[in-house]
């Protein structure tokens, strides 16, 4: 990838979201934060001198492309990365709708519709979506069902936009991070009702490491999936 690239990011207020920003920042790369609100957008500048931010809210997939449209979104767009999610566990027989609709609309449909808003710009720079997906899209266990299906999803969706893309030479990888020490992490813990030890599972800092791996990889090849799981 060529220097100075810049780089489209969800998530990066906090766990694997954050650490791919720490890196990329600190090599000098430019980055684009995208912001639920304003004030997390203010957040996000004061943590990364220099970046800029996109305020939509992802649990809102209908509004994004209004929103976007009244801000300046990047002209160049070498990368686009899918990180921010959001879990809420229980059993199919009490899921409600609400619950349903909040995790397909942050996990998938607003990927789907970033992707889609931001197509031109990485087109025209030969650039790279990365999908920041979960074991989960790979398996499906109890209590998981619409975390897992709005993964699932997500794994479809790359598949789809790898092969619609390839000839203009937009690159596409899902990432499956087993569990992470991140906030999310911890949540499923008090979800599940068991004590939650940030040591036992991957660092985020590991798994930024394999996505910029696949960022880095030179335009002759490309990661399809890469499965990262606790070695501990």
């Amino acid at each position: 990838m060529a220097d100075m690239a810049t780089h489209v990011i969800t998530g990066a207020g906090s766990g694997i979201g954050a650490a791919v920003a720490r890196r990329l920042h600190a090599r000098g790369d430019e980055l684009v934060l995208h912001a639920r609100d304003a004030g997390r957008a203010k957040e996000l500048a004061a943590e990364f001198p220099g970046a800029r931010t996109l305020v939509g809210d992802l649990a809102e997939p209908d509004r994004l492309s209004w929103a976007l449209s009244h801000q300046s979104p990047p002209d160049r767009v070498d990368s686009l990365l899918h990180i921010a999610g959001v879990v809420d566990l229980g059993r199919v027989g009490e899921l409600t709708p609400k619950s349903w609709h909040h995790q397909l609309n942050v996990n998938l449909i607003a990927p789907a519709e970033l992707t889609r808003l931001f197509l031109p710009q990485l087109r025209a720079a030969r650039g790279h979506v990365v999908f920041v997906n979960s074991g989960a899209g790979l398996n499906a266990h109890a209590e998981w069902s619409a975390y897992a299906a709005s993964k699932h999803g997500l794994k479809a969706l790359a598949d789809s936009l790898r092969e619609e893309e390839h000839a203009n030479g937009v690159r596409v990888t899902s990432v499956y991070p087993g569990r992470t020490a991140s906030p999310m992490q911890a949540k499923v813990h008090q979800q599940e009702g068991k004590q939650y030890d940030p040591s036992r599972w991957i660092d985020p800092e590991s798994v930024a490491t394999t996505v910029l791996m696949c960022l880095d990889l030179p335009g002759d090849a490309e990661v399809n999936d890469l499965t990262v799981r606790p070695g501990r």
